[in-house]
């Protein structure tokens, strides 16, 4: 009992710690977004608000690169899903050795690195674009179109496995029987196997969109001069984050969260046509249960709540409040200012050194023993020496004068070895 008891603790630690690490990052920005700090935190609480949408749809860069992601993301759609269903259907129709080189050669890209591909399509149209005499301003030197051609080419490889993957389920049988009651090949293609593949395109448009907006690796050199979204976030990460990325978190989540709960309802109400039984389901009991339940009437509630929340949210004012923390803000750094200045005082009250009672002399703090305090070099009246220079004060300014009471020794008679002989005039004969 104890081992049961101690398993299912585990197993719901686990759980536990699976659910926080997997919804945490996204409660915490969904915290963020309305909290009034400028940096993304929970703690401390400062005031509700709804500003950081406004500043999210008020930055240029971003809605700029959106509209551009947008575009791409549509092109990438139209191109990308044909691609990926014609070499589904190839590699359906091919015996099993070339079906292996083929689907090698396809899904390669998915293998390339994005910066591989982003570099390696940017030389090769430029290329392209010389040996057809192009300038720069040609089509081979736009963003867009180096943007979408880059993205095709791996994208293009994760539409092919959701179509293959749903025509490993087809009956080929269907078509030969139509083929042999006289439909055409287009015929059969139109009304049979597109009805069966109808799921996985919408599949695969969903997820070559999203593939479009996501990538980085290779739209970041492809895109040129222009800016994605996904480019322009990244660039504003690096410049300094705000709330107003959590603000973009909580509408990617909001659309996710709505785009699932149609998609639910979708699903069950095929569900329970295919049985046979949707009058009898309690869901068609009440006709308000039943709209709800509608994919489309479903939809219809979940853009009115999110429109009422957001005309709600465009009506809140926090700059009352904002107001108020501002001045908190203020007055506790004022006080601290206060409290440095008083701090500052007080130091330099006990470095200054007070004259002691007596008026006798201080201690000296200085290590130097007050050499270099001014006038520390100059001699004391009092206790200077008769001379203090170790040089008999030769250099002192008139030191090498004769003093003025002092006669002069009189001269030798004959102080030179040679009795005088150099002496000027001493070879000169005597007038007497």
């Amino acid at each position: 009992m104890s081992k049961a008891n101690g398993a299912g603790a585990g197993t719901i630690s686990y759980s536990l710690f699976f659910f926080a690490f997997l919804f945490g990052p996204l409660i915490i920005m969904v915290v963020t977004a309305f909290n009034s700090s400028s940096f993304p935190r929970i703690t401390p609480w400062e005031c509700f608000t709804t500003d950081w949408f406004g500043v999210l749809v008020g930055n240029s860069r971003l809605m700029g690169g959106l509209g551009t992601s947008v575009i791409i993301g549509i092109g990438v759609v139209a191109l990308a899903v044909p691609i990926g269903l014609a070499g589904a259907l190839a590699l359906s129709e091919l015996s099993p050795r070339l079906r292996a080189t083929l689907y090698t050669v396809l899904i390669t890209p998915i293998l390339i690195p994005g910066v591989v591909l982003g570099i390696s399509t940017i030389v090769f149209w430029g290329l392209v674009g010389r040996a057809f005499g192009e300038d720069y301003a040609s089509a081979f030197y736009n963003g867009l179109f180096l943007t979408l051609i880059g993205q095709v080419t791996f994208i293009s490889a994760y539409a092919m496995l959701i179509f293959s993957a749903r025509l490993q389920r087809f009956d080929p049988t269907l078509t030969e029987a139509a083929l042999d009651l006289g439909a055409t090949p287009g015929q059969c293609f139109r009304k049979i196997l597109l009805p069966f593949l109808k799921p996985a395109i919408g599949s695969a448009a969903f997820l070559t969109l999203l593939a479009s907006f996501e990538n980085y690796n290779t739209t970041v050199f492809t895109i040129l001069s222009d800016s994605t979204f996904t480019t322009a976030l990244a660039s504003k990460v690096r410049l300094g984050t705000d709330p107003s990325l959590s603000a973009l978190a909580v509408i990617i989540i909001g659309l996710t969260l709505m785009g699932a709960m149609v998609h639910e309802a979708h699903t069950r109400r095929q569900s329970l046509l295919r049985s046979g039984k949707p009058k009898i389901s309690p869901l068609y009991a009440n006709p308000v249960t039943r709209v709800m339940t509608h994919p489309a009437g479903l939809a219809v509630i979940l853009i009115g709540i999110a429109a009422a929340l957001i005309y709600g949210g465009s009506q809140h004012d926090s700059s009352v409040c904002q107001a108020n923390i501002l001045a908190e803000k203020r007055a506790v750094q004022e006080q601290l200012l206060k409290e440095q200045r008083e701090r500052i005082r007080k130091q330099r009250e006990d470095a200054t050194p007070t004259a002691p009672a007596n008026g006798g002399a201080t201690n000296n703090p200085s290590p130097f023993g007050g050499a270099f305090k001014p006038g520390g070099l100059s001699p004391n009246k009092e206790t200077a020496p008769a001379n203090p220079s170790p040089f008999g004060g030769a250099f002192k300014p008139g030191g090498l004068a004769p003093k003025p009471e002092a006669a002069p020794a009189p001269a030798p008679a004959n102080p030179s070895p040679f009795g005088g002989a150099f002496k000027p005039n001493a070879l000169k004969p005597d007038s007497n």
